[in-house]
């Protein structure tokens, strides 16, 4: 067999371990490892195995991972989903569909400090979907806001998938940080959208919730100060200059760590807490870093067997011209991202496409941004819908199917953003331009 057909074969391999639900970094280590050996033996794929993995984690990008890490899981033990949400439901909550508007605007401002759509979907949908079936919410649109509203945690920056994609591209984290802002915000207005549409049109799917007075909106709000201030000085002060990822990143956990304390019953809860996000955040590093091994070796065998290189040819020889690679490239990723996760697709996709990208004259910064909004699009769409079965998990006498068709509306303003962002690449450029030059 020629390096090219092996490259492909070892790669649809990787793809069905992975959609088995393997270990992601078990897949791409041995694959990688196994194509290697077959092209250049047992020596080279020894050598290779050694010493690329020593490479990849030397890289300075990585330390931000497990900070950010601790920072989202003290976040998400910290009861700060719970003061946002309170603080949303006292400004929205007496309009029609008013709760879930405020479910999808907490699931944003936790996001923007946990970075994990899993934690975000699973936090809010204790705390959001029982308020609304309580007011009388269909089933439907309590479950579908918070699985849509889940997904913001991967665009809003800090973004764990944002910084995989810098890692395995080498791209400016603090750039794709700013960029994601500007689209991080029209996601959110979008689906606060998406529910006042549904509202209208089918009366009586979200009743009103209860009218607050001001003086306990402002008792709300006094809950979420920490957050807010924790967000504007990490972003801020990576985005301004003033201190670098990681640094944001240790600045971020630290404060996360201050706000669970400040926010803890007693000192004996927040020890339990601290334990808990602490051995949470060993998990998680450990998985990907696990993963970032497994890359290094797997990227190694796609070199060897020239996969980019003969992708990026069978593409250019479509003649579809750049805007029609772009929408291919789509297509594939939200095909991909009904079957596998999103951080399977940014590791084993990413160095496939990223050269055609590049080739086409496409900003690496703004196709990053891109391609974690189709990724996320993925979380929610059958048959995986990771977001979905996550939450039917959480509440069991709510269907999957059900989930899956509240979250249809959600599908609408995903494919609208996603088509204002390819035609308007400004609005994910604009920020990261002004703030760090061309």
């Amino acid at each position: 067999m020629s390096p090219l057909l092996v490259g492909l074969i070892g790669t649809v391999v990787l793809l069905v371990i992975v959609a088995l639900r393997a270990p992601l970094g078990l897949g791409l280590l041995t694959t990688g490892f196994a194509g290697l050996w077959y092209l250049h033996g047992w020596d080279t794929a020894v050598y290779v195995s050694s010493t690329a993995p020593v490479t990849a984690l030397s890289s300075h990008t990585l330390s931000v991972l497990p900070l950010f890490i601790l920072m989202g899981a003290m976040a998400v033990r910290g009861g700060l989903a719970e003061a946002l949400y309170k603080a949303a439901y006292g400004f929205v909550g007496k309009r029609p569909g008013g709760l879930a508007i405020a479910s999808i605007g907490a699931c944003g401002g936790f996001g923007a400090i946990c970075g994990s759509s899993l934690a975000t979907v699973t936090t809010m949908g204790r705390i959001a979907v029982p308020e609304m079936l309580k007011y009388g919410y269909d089933k439907r649109l309590a479950t579908g806001a918070v699985a849509a509203g889940g997904t913001l945690g991967i665009l809003i920056p800090p973004s764990l998938p944002m910084i995989i994609y810098a890692t395995v591209t080498e791209t400016s984290v603090g750039r794709l940080f700013a960029a994601g802002m500007i689209p991080g915000l029209i996601a959110v207005l979008g689906y606060m959208a998406a529910v006042w549409v549904w509202a209208r049109f089918e009366p009586g799917i979200g009743p009103v919730g209860r009218t607050f007075s001001w003086r306990e909106k402002r008792g709300l709000l006094r809950g979420v100060w920490g957050i807010v201030l924790l967000f504007a000085v990490v972003m801020g002060g990576i985005i301004g200059g003033f201190f670098s990822p990681t640094e944001g990143a240790a600045v971020g956990a630290f404060g996360a760590a201050a706000l669970g304390a400040f926010n803890a019953p007693d000192i004996k809860t927040y020890w339990s807490n601290l334990i808990h996000a602490v051995t949470e955040t060993v998990q998680t590093s450990a998985m990907l870093f696990f993963a970032i091994i497994g890359i290094a070796v797997f990227e190694y065998f796609l070199q060897a067997a020239r996969v980019p290189q003969g992708v990026e040819q069978f593409v250019l020889s479509l003649g579809l011209g750049p805007i029609g690679v772009m929408a291919l490239i789509v297509i594939v990723l939200i095909l991909l991202g009904c079957v596998l996760d999103s951080i399977a697709i940014l590791f084993i996709i990413t160095p496939l496409i990223f050269p055609i990208v590049v080739a086409n004259g496409y900003d690496p910064i703004w196709f990053g941004i891109i391609m974690i909004m189709v990724v996320e699009f993925g979380l929610i769409t059958p048959p995986i819908g990771m977001n979905v079965f996550v939450l039917s998990k959480i509440m069991p006498d709510v269907t999957t199917w059900t989930i899956f068709r509240g979250v249809m509306p959600f599908f609408a303003a995903d494919i609208v953003r996603i088509g204002v962002l390819l035609i308007f690449p400004a609005l994910s450029l604009w920020l990261p331009t002004l703030l760090f030059g061309e």
